[in-house]
């Protein structure tokens, strides 16, 4: 990847004053290491960033915003779609709304309802499709016979800038981190932030994790080319776009990534009763994910380093959240 075709920092400076007005400075945390230790029996030093926090609940509201503020007032006008089974839809919903657009996403019918009833809530029209193939099969039909805009989750960069928004605003509020633990589905979060953290703080470790089930940019990663890995079969559901990976996030990730692990949904629910039990947050499998390889493969590479935890996105329901729970 050369380094001359990603954007500088003052692209992603110029970013995130754009994008300002609608989207927030989420808070971070020091997790003590006693504490930590305590949770998951690895005493690491943890800087958690709350971006479940965020605008839509998720970090996607960044980039989705973004994607919005860079068309222009015609196109904004013909309205933007998007894909998604939750966090990005809900993002699109939300960026259309604050920069007086509107959007129509299509989500598969396995969608959980409160996601879909949140879109809604949003302003958007919500189609419903039966499987992957025919959901991208509606995109491209409204994409030509209604002239919207289609708003990428994981590719492009207006999209991937959102991401690095985050990743420097963070290195702003800890900038003693010597490592961040990133969940990774499209990879359009770790691309995205690893553009802005190799340029401001080279030597800081970045390591991706994948649910075990839907593990598709770290193969990649290791072979230099998009793997088969089958259909996916994980929990994380935000972590699981259908392969293969993404070829232009694939080539910054060999550029920036440190390594990928995977944990697998035993790990994930394990790290959301922790984190409910702890920080007394109902998350998502994503952001789990994080601690899942922390107090896993990740845990003796990580001692002693100042690392990040990120919690990415929080679009799970009461009942969705118990089940899990259940299954502990």
């Amino acid at each position: 990847m050369d380094a001359a075709d990603l954007p500088t920092v003052d692209e992603i400076d110029a970013v995130q004053t754009r994008i300002a007005a609608h989207v927030l400075r989420t808070p971070v945390f020091d997790w003590p290491a006693a504490a930590v230790g305590d949770a998951i029996g690895v005493p690491l030093a943890l800087n958690v960033k709350f971006e479940l926090w965020q605008q839509a609940g998720s970090f996607k509201a960044r980039g989705a915003v973004n994607n919005l503020l860079a068309l222009d007032d015609l196109q904004r006008q013909r309205g933007v779609t998007a894909v998604s089974a939750g966090n990005h839809a809900i993002a699109t919903a939300y960026a259309a709304q604050v920069t007086g657009s509107h959007a129509k996403v299509v989500m598969p019918k396995t969608a959980n309802p409160m996601r879909v009833a949140r879109c809604q809530s949003l302003g958007a029209e919500v189609v419903l499709a039966a499987d992957v193939a025919a959901v991208f099969a509606e995109i491209r039909r409204i994409e030509s016979a209604e002239g919207r805009y289609f708003v990428h989750p994981y590719e492009g960069m207006p999209t991937l800038l959102g991401p690095a928004t985050l990743a420097r605003e963070w290195l702003r509020q800890c900038p003693d981190l010597d490592a961040l633990v990133v969940p990774c589905g499209g990879g359009g979060l770790l691309s995205g932030m690893a553009i802005a953290l190799r340029q401001i703080k080279p030597a800081l470790k970045i390591f991706a994790v994948e649910p075990e089930g839907a593990a598709t940019m770290g193969p990649a990663w290791r072979t230099g080319a998009p793997v088969d890995t089958g259909p996916n079969n994980t929990i994380a559901d935000s972590l699981a776009p259908p392969p293969p990976a993404s070829i232009s996030n694939l080539a910054i990730c060999q550029a920036y990534v440190d390594d990928f692990v995977t944990v697998d949904d035993a790990a994930m629910r394990q790290a959301m009763e922790i984190i409910f039990t702890h920080l007394k947050l109902a998350v998502e499998p994503a952001p789990a994910a994080g601690l899942a390889a922390m107090a896993g493969p990740l845990a003796d590479r990580l001692r002693g380093a100042r690392t990040g935890l990120l919690m990415c996105g929080t679009n799970i329901d009461a009942a969705g959240f118990a089940a899990h729970a259940a299954m502990r």
